[in-house]
């Protein structure tokens, strides 16, 4: 039988909302233990914003993480998957353009995210990025 996106997607994503400072998101990532949130606007996914790009766009930049927004440091351009599409759809998405996450959405709404790592555990679960993916959190 062939897995949808549903099947293995992480559920109830973490969002924040685009006026959310950087400082807030990056605690948001530190108590979820995750590498990203989603950033949404009125309910509607608006971007995503993971760890590197709060080191790379804010902090290296010399942005004070208490006033500038997520809105300034997320990817906005992003490619979704839906919940009831193959996760062989995933797989191909993931490699032609390079991405290590896809939100999952349901009509308009957001409703998941699906990750490398959730892949390689449905995919591969014997192989180092799996053994990573489902270790405990080092914090």
């Amino acid at each position: 039988m062939t897995q949808t996106i549903r099947d293995i997607m992480t559920r109830d994503p973490v969002t924040v909302g685009a006026l959310t400072s950087v400082h807030e998101a990056a605690r948001r990532m530190r108590d979820a233990d995750i590498g990203d949130v989603l950033v949404t606007d009125d309910g509607r996914l608006r971007g995503l914003v993971t760890d590197r790009d709060l080191v790379v766009r804010a902090l290296a930049d010399g942005k004070d993480p208490d006033q500038t927004t997520v809105a300034e440091v997320c990817s906005e351009d992003l490619v979704i998957i839906d919940a009831d599409d193959d996760v062989d759809r995933a797989v191909d998405l993931m490699r032609e353009r390079a991405l290590r996450r896809l939100p999952v959405i349901e009509g308009d709404e957001l409703v998941g995210v699906v990750a490398l790592g959730d892949l390689a555990l449905d995919r591969d679960p014997t192989s180092a990025l799996a053994d990573i993916s489902a270790a405990e959190p080092n914090i």
